[in-house]
């Protein structure tokens, strides 16, 4: 038998709520599903979402050793289950994007000389010099951002080095803050790592190399030459080239696993670990795109991305370095008030019934009879408002909307919303155009019959909306046989096209976009 008919690839996810495992052979079967869910797996942290949000409602961050342990508990659940790992050729994985870990100094020292006999989160309970991760539901480096775009000549400039204006989530900016109000901690830092890295540092026994695709969601990265930009590492904190190492290409191999994980798992020796990415660069490589694809990934945030062949600056949105080929770019915009906001809503107006959910949002007409509702439980990014904002057809306010209005409002805007930005980072969209729909919401047909109506072109879902961990299955097997990205997608599942345009909807969303965006307008000018 062929010995590569027995290799598995593993993907890993550390995603905001939870961490999930994904195992797929050769020819693209996945073998193997497994989760770990930080709220009800690991209540001890008392995170709600898998966050916490303090009290000023603009911070926000995660236990860095929440995600240490909940790793040992989704190796200890596949071991208890009987999973090969043995068998695993290749790992590779994804992190929420734009969370950062400040790993204290001697815990390299740590990581290389992990005991078998005990678990990770024991052994590196104290490595951390700041305890809380930042994560990039955190919006309170609006000084450090406007600071960083100053100093490089403006927010165009700084969008033509790293892809991006300065945003509040982003790492440099995130840095730059804490380098300056917590300047012992930042001191006693030796490394800082990216939730990707600092994953693929818990797979290798060491620190691990931050990969181009995620490095480019941090303000730090000139995305021309692939390098940290001096002038961006020199505003936002001292000797921060050391603290972060190179970056690498993200199909890169990082090393083998560690002897940890060979000795307490039976992982093979021989097993590579290649670079860890960010979670949507992971997503675009598991919906295997084409050019022109749309690509909507519905989770805790929701992103709108699509595969480049070119970069070009602009002040919406991103630019990333392209996950599955380094020479070519992809292009995203993010929106914070994704899943947790639809989920509040279904609690709220539809009993906590996803099934009533839907049956409000099928019996409602399409345009909502002309009533608008903008829902920013958290403050959003573009625009950087908070709050519940309700309109009537006549464009007042109103205080409050029938439960079925009120879910029909809530998914209708935040579409227009993704719409309209994609538009403005220059992505078309037209009838021709694959809209690719990924992550939890893709399961639900009513809300994938609105995008439809909302974008005027066809919804296709692929079998698995576990994108990002099965993009990091694709990605370790891309990294460890060193063929074209096509190679490895061959065997990939078509995508089933789910929804078409209803007849008439793109001229009522038409309309109702351009008071959407009017709306949203008038709010961010009131900030």
């Amino acid at each position: 038998m062929d010995a590569r008919s027995e290799r598995l690839f593993l993907g890993l996810d550390f995603s905001t709520q939870q961490i999930k495992a994904v195992a797929i052979n050769d020819a693209l079967k996945i073998v193997n599903e497994t989760a770990v869910k930080f709220d009800t797996d690991l209540p001890e942290y008392k995170t709600q979402g898998g966050v916490h949000i303090h009290d000023d409602q603009v911070t926000v961050t995660a236990p860095t050793i929440m995600w240490v342990k909940a790793f040992d508990l989704l190796l200890d659940k596949m071991k208890k289950d009987g999973f090969p790992f043995d068998k695993v050729a290749g790992v590779s994985g994804a992190g929420q994007q734009h969370g950062s870990v400040y790993w204290r100094s001697g815990s390299a020292q740590i990581l290389r000389n992990l005991s078998e006999k005990t678990t990770l989160h024991q052994q590196l309970q104290n490595c951390f010099s700041v305890p809380d991760s930042p994560i990039w539901m955190d919006a309170s480096t609006t000084k450090n951002c406007r600071e960083l775009e100053e100093k490089v000549g403006g927010p165009l400039k700084l969008a033509e080095i790293t892809g991006s204006r300065g945003f509040e989530r982003y790492t440099g900016n995130q840095i730059m803050k804490i380098s300056q109000t917590r300047p012992s901690e930042y001191k006693d830092t030796e490394r800082i790592s990216l939730v990707s890295s600092f994953a693929a540092s818990l797979l290798i026994g060491d620190y691990a190399p931050i990969d181009l695709s995620d490095g480019s969601g941090m303000n730090l990265l000139d995305i021309t030459t692939n390098k940290w930009s001096p002038e961006c590492l020199e505003a936002c904190g001292e000797n921060l080239s050391s603290k972060l190492g190179e970056p690498v290409p993200s199909k890169q191999i990082v090393g083998n696993v560690s002897q940890f994980l060979v000795g307490r798992y039976n992982f093979s020796p021989n097993c590579k670990v290649i670079a860890f990415t960010g979670d949507n660069p992971a997503s675009l490589a598991g919906v295997a795109p084409k050019l022109g694809d749309a690509i909507i990934s519905l989770g805790s945030s929701d992103t709108v991305f699509s595969w480049l062949p070119r970069q070009n600056a602009e002040l919406e949105g991103h630019i990333f370095v392209n996950p599955i080929d380094c020479d070519t770019y992809m292009s995203l915009v993010c929106f914070k008030n994704g899943s947790l906001t639809r989920e509040r809503i279904k609690d709220d107006c539809a009993e906590g019934s996803w099934e009533k959910f839907s049956e409000y949002l099928t019996k409602t007409p399409t345009g909502n009879n002309g009533n608008i509702g903008i829902y920013f439980d958290v403050m959003e990014i573009q625009p950087l408002v908070q709050g519940i904002f309700r309109f009537d057809s006549a464009d007042q306010k109103v205080s409050s909307f029938p439960p079925e209005v009120e879910v029909r409002a809530v998914i209708e805007s935040q579409m227009m919303a993704r719409k309209l930005y994609m538009e403005l980072r220059g992505m078309h969209i037209g009838p021709d155009t694959r809209i690719l729909a990924t992550g939890g919401a893709s399961l639900n047909r009513a809300i994938l019959q609105v995008i439809s109506d909302v974008f005027g072109a066809p919804v296709f879902v692929s079998d698995i909306p576990n994108s990002a961990a099965l993009g990091s299955c694709y990605r370790a097997k891309h990294g460890l046989d060193g063929c074209d990205f096509s190679d490895v997608v061959l065997n990939h599942p078509q995508p089933e096209c789910v929804a078409r345009p209803t007849e008439g909807a793109s001229q009522v969303y038409k309309e109702l976009g351009k008071r959407y965006r009017k709306l949203e307008q008038a709010l961010g000018s009131q900030q």
